[in-house]
């Protein structure tokens, strides 16, 4: 078993040795662990010499998408992999051999195609592979999305017993490709159970210093860090790093003296890395890191933690409210995402959603709303079922970590709902009721939750993640409640000091003027303790109650929010909730397809199509690109909002037909990923973003040859080619495309992109433009 307290030097980069050894582009490189294993055990030996106690397997590509290419079994290509490392150890004490395993190459659902539980079955088979063939512990590395990064945990979880370290690749903004955050990361993968997490890859040391601080800010795990070797450059022809071994060593021993328990080196680092490495961290112990206790749940992009009064959004449960019901009934999931949108700007924190109807696959609905919900908002959600099944499953496909509402003192439930909520990283609200029913008195519901406190935390869960709601009775029927609850309260932040949520507005069914009860109620349960309240955003004088007690609490640094929000007008009243389609701009922004075609439709009868999509669908898309470039939206919201544009642009189609006699598909392009590379998800996001500008694209696929590329732009007419690659050693294939483009279709423009491309790269490779993310892509398009 690996050892946790100890520092742990990993070894290099695997694919630099391949190159040095002249790897063939379009080689499958895990291939290599069946065909040519003496030179995977060669490499493995040079970074033992250099001092490497971690060997990470040959495997990091293996998965039944890279077999397939390779028509190898994948069994036999993860389990030689393995083998070669365990034998290249040999025994020796302090050495081991890790199951090395990356991202999958597609895109989950909803912003891919890749359904959830198939994505768990892709990393499960490695894993089960890989376990059998003796890997000491699996490290899941260089992902860039937190939902993929969470199937390859749970297929961990549930085929192997190994210890799991994971790691992200970050960019140099702090977040990653898919817009997780660091602390996002650190929550997600704490819950999950992992052992370590860290970050590794896409960036030199230099650039990770102010990620790595603050993971190690956020988490009581060991932390593991791998830099490349600075950034990539071209020098000769040949890709080469900008930072030189003594310069990364010197990096690492600063990263460990700050914390950081377990270093090696990614992308570029050799033998001679490793080496100096482990002379100038020789002799270091591992530095104490004390953090906090973290309350909190979050979505992929925000952290919501409780530490000031929250506001969990109510509107989304059917009880009481017909058109939501009426809506669910229908499958009207855009209604649904409406209410979602709504509550987040009229400022709700976190958002509780119930989809619990008699007459509707309750399971079904609520993984449905939950996976569409997390398209187009990042407000972390509370998952709200008294079905335990409906419950999992929501909790099995949430991307994050969310807050489960509910368990309860009932035995049936506490053995039922805890095991979901350690199995799948939540937080857990318990209701303070049993087989007895709700009790009368404060004393006996702190009780109650005193009861499943400690059954959740013999579950596995910290204290930190487990919430209490107390129950608001209504009052009109049980005067003495209001208080008691207010009591029981107190007692439950006094006795056990976990967070407390109330749902406030059943204190005044059966009263008239119900808003006047409910936000005298919402004061003094905050007076009383209350961090949360589930109540409706939209109310301004519970919103308002809200904002003072932040003051009051000393929650609202010198009353800044309270100054902005009230300064110089009076308080709001309660605008009237009107259910009218929202013009196409706004569908647009937010990812509501259904509602954008609706608009689309309704503009025909006013404007020209081509109008339409000139001044109304391409400036929205432009608004939404500088959303993204910006960081107020992220590649999820992105890709929903052009898929509306999508459906709006859909609804047109027949009257630009109509009108001009064709397609009216817009000017021409070939994108492709160029030979010997075979990842494309980045390149498939530039298509659906290209299209949305009416750009007629022709979308060669990946590891496309550059013959095949010239066939294209000679048969479409396309005067604009798109070339992507993710890896260093594809960029020379960039460089001949680019050339046989110049020579046999002059007059052709070539725009570039791709994890590993720079303006410098680019401009080696011949490019007419470099572009850093698909908006780019979309302006240089434009402009050429």
């Amino acid at each position: 078993m690996i050892e946790l307290d100890k520092i742990l030097l990993f070894d290099g980069a695997m694919g630099t040795m391949l190159q040095r050894r002249g790897l063939e582009l379009g080689t499958v490189p895990e291939a290599l662990n069946v065909t040519a294993p003496e030179a995977i055990e060669s490499i493995h030996r040079e970074y033992l010499a250099a001092g490497a106690d971690v060997i990470l397997a040959n495997t990091f590509g293996a998965n039944r998408f890279k077999a397939e290419k390779a028509g190898m079994e994948l069994a036999k290509m993860v389990a030689a992999g393995v083998k070669t490392a365990r034998k290249a150890i040999g025994g020796a004490p302090g050495r081991y051999a890790a199951l090395d395993i990356g991202p999958c190459g597609r895109v989950l659902q909803p912003a891919g195609d890749l359904p959830f539980d198939e994505a768990v079955e892709v990393f499960a088979e490695v894993i089960r592979a890989g376990t059998e063939a003796g890997a000491d512990f699996i490290l899941l590395e260089t992902f860039t999305d937190l939902y993929e990064l969470k199937a390859a945990v749970i297929a961990a979880k549930e085929n192997s017993p190994l210890p799991v370290f994971a790691t992200m690749s970050f960019e140099a903004n702090g977040t990653t490709f898919f817009g997780a955050s660091v602390e996002s990361m650190v929550m997600t993968l704490e819950a999950l159970g992992v052992s370590a997490l860290g970050v590794n890859c896409s960036l030199g040391p230099r650039q990770l210093v102010p990620i790595v601080r603050r993971i190690l800010a956020a988490t009581r795990l060991p932390v593991l860090v791998q830099p490349n070797a600075g950034l990539p450059v071209m020098e000769d022809g040949v890709t080469r790093y900008d930072i030189t071994p003594e310069e990364f060593a010197s990096s690492i021993r600063e990263f460990v003296a700050e914390g950081v328990r377990f270093v090696g080196g990614c992308c570029g680092t050799t033998p001679e890395y490793i080496r100096l490495t482990k002379s100038t961290i020789a002799g270091m112990a591992p530095a104490a890191i004390e953090t906090a206790p973290r309350y909190g749940i979050c979505s992929p992009s925000k952290v919501v933690g409780f530490d000031r009064v929250t506001v969990i959004g109510e509107r989304l449960n059917p009880t009481g409210k017909k058109a939501l019901q009426a809506a669910l009934r229908a499958h009207d999931m855009d209604f649904v995402l409406r209410e979602a949108i709504r509550e987040e700007e009229q400022g709700a924190e976190v958002l509780d959603v119930n989809m619990g109807l008699p007459d509707i696959d309750e399971p079904a609905m609520l993984s449905e709303a939950v996976r569409e919900i997390q398209a187009v908002t990042d407000l972390p959600l509370q998952l709200d079922s008294a079905s335990p099944a409906a419950l999992e499953r929501a909790a099995r496909i949430y991307n994050g970590k969310p807050l489960l509402n509910s368990v309860n003192g009932k035995k049936e439930s506490l053995d039922t709902v805890l095991p979901i909520a350690k199995k799948y990283g939540c937080a857990v609200l318990g209701l303070t009721l049993d087989e007895k029913g709700i009790p009368k008195d404060a004393e006996a519901r702190l009780a109650i939750a005193r009861r499943i406190v400690k059954a959740a935390e013999a579950a596995g869960l910290r204290r930190e993640d487990i919430f209490i709601d107390c129950l608001m009775m209504t009052v009109s029927a049980q005067p003495d409640q209001a208080h008691e609850t207010m009591k029981a309260i107190s007692l439950v932040k006094k006795e056990l000091g976990v967070k407390t949520v109330l749902g406030v507005s059943n204190v005044s069914f059966g009263l008239p003027a119900r808003p006047i009860i409910n936000r005298t109620m919402l004061a003094m349960a905050l007076a009383s303790g209350l961090d949360a309240p589930i109540m409706n955003p939209g109310d301004a004088g519970m919103t308002e109650t809200v904002a003072a007690a932040r003051v009051l609490l000393e929650q609202d640094a010198d009353s800044k929010e309270y100054v902005e929000k009230y300064g110089g007008a009076a308080p709001a009243q309660a605008a009237p909730v009107k259910d009218e389609a929202p013009q196409i701009g706004y569908a647009i922004s937010r990812g509501l397809k259904d509602e954008a075609a609706k608009a689309a439709a309704a503009l025909l009868a006013e404007q020209p199509p081509l109008a339409v999509v000139e001044k109304e669908i391409i400036p929205a898309l432009d608004t939404v690109g500088k959303d993204y470039e910006s960081g107020r939206i992220f590649l999820p919201q992105l890709i929903k909002s052009a898929e509306a544009a999508k459906a709006a642009f859909e609804v047109l189609r027949a009257e630009l037909i109509k009108a001009s006699g064709d397609t009216q598909k817009g000017k021409k392009i070939v994108i492709a990923t160029v030979h010997g590379d075979i990842h494309d998800i980045g390149k498939n996001i530039v298509k659906v973003i290209l299209e949305n500008y009416n750009f007629d694209v022709t979308d060669l696929g990946k590891d496309v040859p550059p013959r095949q590329v010239i066939a294209a732009v000679k048969e479409t007419g396309a005067k604009l080619v798109g070339l992507s690659a993710l890896m260093t050693t594809t960029v020379a294939s960039m460089r001949e495309t680019i050339e046989l483009l110049r020579r046999e279709c002059p007059g052709v423009k070539v725009i570039v992109g791709g994890a590993v491309l720079t303006e410098g790269l680019a401009a080696y490779a011949g490019a007419d433009r470099y572009a850093k993310d698909a908006m780019e892509t979309v302006r240089h398009a434009d402009s050429l």
